[in-house]
């Protein structure tokens, strides 16, 4: 008896809650503005992240400023993640492995080609 008022329950309440997403679909695909205002939140997000991305990184032919970036961007992706704040953290290590990352690509393809031209002469 208690299983089967279990799963009369459990029914009920999934029904519920298939019918506030309908509900809930409905009344946000109604609305005349919704796709206007979610374009323009996605257009403000992507902006504020290419300005906060952009403004902070280092020139990449200066090793001491590359080397200062990539120390600071860790550290401070540690303390977020620390603090909880997994998204802005993960965003901070990725900064400072990208820009290491192509300081080092960008040593190694001067290197090799540095090699490959002194043999051609």
């Amino acid at each position: 008896m208690v299983g089967r008022n279990s799963a009369i329950a459990a029914g009920v309440c999934g029904a519920l809650f298939i019918g506030y997403c309908i509900y809930f679909d409905r009344k946000r695909r109604s609305d005349p503005n919704f796709k206007n205002r979610l374009r323009e939140r996605r257009k403000k997000q992507k902006l504020a992240k290419e300005r906060a991305g952009l403004s902070k990184l280092p020139d990449l032919k200066d090793a001491e400023a590359v080397q200062k970036f990539f120390v600071e961007e860790i550290q401070l992706g540690e303390e977020l993640l620390a603090q909880g704040e997994y998204e802005k953290g993960v965003d901070h290590l990725t900064n400072a492995i990208a820009v290491w990352t192509a300081t080092a690509v960008t040593a190694s393809v001067a290197t090799n080609f540095h090699h490959q031209c002194s043999r051609c002469f």
